[in-house]
């Protein structure tokens, strides 16, 4: 199934998981029609690996940040790095940053003061930023009401309620479903309810593997199943969902067409 050119707007391909396949997945990607996608980075090395993988493959892009999870470890060297690093050309985005309040494998207080450090940077550097959010839909829609206008941002693999959804349409940011869409049906709304021209689509590999292939380890050449479950939900064909989710995930990370 490969409804038309995809845009994967959020997977890892630096993960260890693909390390002895890289390349394969890379090729299986492009045959199933993904053939542009961004690698997102959990914390600096990993937005450095991530950046020489950008550079060496056509139609990858990377993002530096400091993943919530690690927000333990924020610090002005920690988020001087991050900007050095977001100085490389085929950098895209600040993140991925904010708050999970669902597992807390940081403290809250350091997730909030590692999540407006980045926004910070965001506004600073000009590129606009990759949220997580999960279980923190107050924290998250306080902190994005405080930067509208500021910073334009995406809340990747979105799966929380309908007041953080709106928090971030009213902000004009745009909004991210991966593979969640296949098997949580609570999520029909939310896509439903987010305006075509806001709408990305992700796998966020090596995670989330949508239904038919839920529970082994997710790869881009699986992107086209979500982007059927999303056009399914929109009473659109897959083709449309496909382009219109490239077109914006194009304007929103700020890709010139025919860059590669």
């Amino acid at each position: 199934m490969s409804p038309a050119t995809l845009f994967d707007s959020h997977l890892h391909l630096t993960a260890a998981r693909f390390d002895e396949d890289r390349a394969d997945v890379l090729a299986a990607a492009r045959a199933a029609g993904v053939r542009e996608m961004v690698t997102v980075a959990s914390d600096p090395g990993d937005a450095r690996r991530g950046i020489a993988l950008a550079e060496a493959e056509e139609g990858v892009w990377a993002t530096a940040g400091l993943h919530p999870h690690e927000a333990g470890r924020t610090g002005d060297c920690i988020i001087s790095d991050i900007e050095s690093l977001a100085a490389a050309e085929v950098v895209v985005a600040i993140g991925e940053t904010g708050l999970d309040f669902h597992y807390d494998n940081s403290p809250r207080e350091s997730q909030l003061f590692n999540f407006e450090r980045h926004l910070e940077l965001a506004e600073k550097v000009d590129l606009p930023i990759i949220v997580h959010a999960r279980d923190a839909d107050d924290d998250t829609a306080r902190l994005i009401d405080l930067y509208a206008g500021r910073v334009t941002g995406v809340l990747h693999c979105f799966s929380a309620g309908p007041h953080l959804l709106e928090a971030g349409l009213e902000a004009g940011w745009y909004v991210s479903f991966s593979g969640l869409v296949t098997f949580v049906t609570d999520l029909a709304e939310a896509v439903r309810a987010v305006p075509g021209d806001r709408l990305l689509i992700e796998t966020d590999a090596p995670y989330l593997a949508p239904v038919p292939r839920r529970g082994r380890r997710n790869e881009p050449a699986l992107l086209p199943f979500t982007c059927a479950r999303v056009a399914e939900i929109r009473g659109e064909t897959p083709e449309r969902t496909a382009r219109t989710s490239r077109d914006n995930a194009r304007r929103f990370y700020r890709i010139e067409e025919g860059a590669e």
